[in-house]
């Protein structure tokens, strides 16, 4: 495995559509977004699902309530302390068969509390991320839609995987929303 450079990103997005839309530079505008040195900084969307417990759900990742979120559609979002917030990239990815991303949260919410989990996109899977925002602080934490949320860092393999995320047929392949917890 080695890490992709901006080059590299530069020519996937280009030649095979891997991220739209496509930042050619770092938008240093609030909270910066576009391409880096070895990475690409996501937006997020204006929509936001906010956990709440007013109807006391249990959280079941193999029953997931749709009664645990209130839907938000706006250009900032308040997560409520000691909770989290699903949203979604702007962009729309197409992973290559040979790579494997990590995603992860950018530093300047982590100074903050505000944790991006790290998660991978795995190769052929292609869609908006569908992204986890935990504020872990026993304060209200503010996101900006469309502004800088989390990095994306591409790795390489040494070979093209026997299976993968596309041919699994896996659950989360060309989501265009929100997408909540789906277990079989």
């Amino acid at each position: 495995m080695s890490v992709k450079s901006d080059r590299w990103i530069k020519r996937m997005a280009r030649t095979h559509a891997m991220i739209r839309p496509f930042c050619d530079h770092l938008i240093k505008t609030g909270i910066s977004y576009g391409l880096s040195s070895y990475g690409y900084d996501i937006r997020v969307a204006n929509e936001f699902k906010i956990f709440t417990n007013v109807n006391s759900e249990i959280v079941d990742p193999k029953r997931f309530s749709t009664n645990s979120f209130v839907d938000v559609k706006a250009k900032t979002v308040l997560i409520p302390p000691n909770s989290f917030a699903l949203a979604r990239s702007v962009e729309y990815f197409k992973i290559p068969r040979d790579v494997i991303t990590i995603c992860l949260g950018k530093s300047t919410y982590a100074r903050c509390g505000i944790i991006v989990n790290v998660t991978p996109f795995e190769p052929e899977w292609e869609g908006h991320a569908t992204l986890e925002i935990s504020n872990t602080t026993p304060l209200p934490a503010k996101i900006y839609a469309n502004e800088g949320l989390a990095q994306i860092i591409f790795l390489g393999a040494d070979e093209i995987c026997e299976t993968s995320y596309k041919d699994r047929g896996g659950k989360y392949q060309g989501q265009k929303f929100i997408t909540l917890p789906r277990a079989r």
